[in-house]
């Protein structure tokens, strides 16, 4: 069974064989036409379309080494993304200049199940320096309350976070 790899941030994802993987927020669609739209729009780092109908909008985000400078809370900037994301996606499938994207965003509009996973990576054994970014035991409902009106089943997972029943591997790549 061939599976579908993709490096994103650092960590090698391989999928099942028959997905497709886009990294989204690399695509030249969104880096040329909608990356600027309504001041400036961030989106998820990939989407993968499955076999089965399903459109998985993937976050990845590493604070092992590096701490969160951001303000405000992670789980309402994976919101944003998504639905960045999402309108990238349906503007994507008429406006997109390359047709593999057109034709990969009007898949991943015809699907009939939305998914949003953050792969969170944070220090397993926090220390002063390296803190949580969130508490690992309320990390899932945070996603999940912060995108419920899209995917109120969403899944927070990574070292440090939580460990889950994905379907496809993960595995960091050496610095």
């Amino acid at each position: 069974m061939t599976q579908m790899t993709e490096i994103i941030d650092g960590k090698r994802f391989s999928f099942p064989q028959g997905w497709q993987v886009l990294k989204y927020d690399d695509s030249a669609f969104h880096r040329r036409q909608f990356q600027s739209f309504a001041g400036g729009s961030k989106a998820v780092d990939a989407v993968a379309v499955t076999d089965k109908h399903t459109v998985w909008l993937i976050e990845v985000k590493d604070y092992r080494r590096q701490r969160r400078g951001k303000p405000g809370s992670v789980f309402d900037e994976v919101a944003a993304k998504v639905r960045a994301t999402l309108a990238g996606l349906a503007t994507a499938r008429v406006r997109a200049n390359n047709d593999n994207e057109r034709g990969f965003a009007e898949q991943a509009m015809r699907s009939d199940n939305i998914r949003i996973v953050l792969h969170l990576d944070q220090p397993c054994h926090p220390s002063r320096l390296f803190k949580h970014v969130v508490d690992p035991s309320t990390a899932t409902k945070s996603l999940q309350r912060a995108v419920r009106a899209v995917d109120p089943h969403a899944i927070c997972y990574g070292c440090g976070v939580n460990t889950g029943n994905l379907p496809w591997t993960v595995e960091c790549i050496a610095e």
